[in-house]
């Protein structure tokens, strides 16, 4: 009995880690977030998007801007009314994110979070062509890479803030980390 609840914990645990989880969408240099649901595609693209963001082209279809993946994610196609602000899977390579409305067999993925309709055509670039779009799932810094200079020995805090002597918690120092 106690193994089969420990099971379902863990179990509660990784679906709530994964319907917590947060899309960061990138583009002309602004990121919105989109919360994600859970599901085959969603566990697919989270696992790929921790290895490293995803720079996609997506082209306007009048109610989403849509385009390839580059990769093929797992589907669990349904018939779906997109609206506003949604995000599908098409074909199980394609994604779009819709501006407007559609109905159509698509793999529900997520959702933009608190844009107007009006807000997502602007941030989606709507009515545009070749559109930059990046997906990630860690808030981009615009700290590409970090380098030690070796001038000085200080000791650094996860928010770039000089660690004060006894500080607890993740310590970068000389390029390294250290939990204190």
């Amino acid at each position: 009995m106690k193994q089969i609840l420990m099971i379902l914990a863990a179990m509660l645990l990784t679906t709530t880690t994964i319907m917590a989880q947060k899309l960061y969408i990138t583009i002309g240099g602004r990121t919105e977030t989109a919360t994600l649901i859970d599901n085959a595609a969603t566990q697919s693209l989270v696992t790929a998007l921790l290895n490293e963001p995803i720079t996609v082209t997506l082209n306007d279809n009048d109610f989403e801007i849509w385009g390839s993946l580059g990769r093929s994610l797992p589907t669990s196609n349904e018939q779906v009314k997109a609206q506003p602000g949604d995000i599908v899977l098409y074909s199980g390579q394609y994604i779009c994110i819709f501006y407007g409305s559609n109905s159509y067999s698509y793999t529900r993925l997520g959702k933009i979070d608190g844009l107007s309709e009006s807000e997502l055509r602007t941030f989606l670039k709507a009515e545009e062509s070749n559109i930059s779009v990046t997906l990630s799932v860690s808030e981009p810094t615009g700290i590409s890479r970090v380098q030690a200079d070796g001038s000085s020995s200080r000791a650094y805090t996860l928010q770039g803030t000089v660690a004060q002597a006894g500080r607890k918690g993740i310590i970068i120092q000389n390029g390294k980390k250290y939990v204190k």
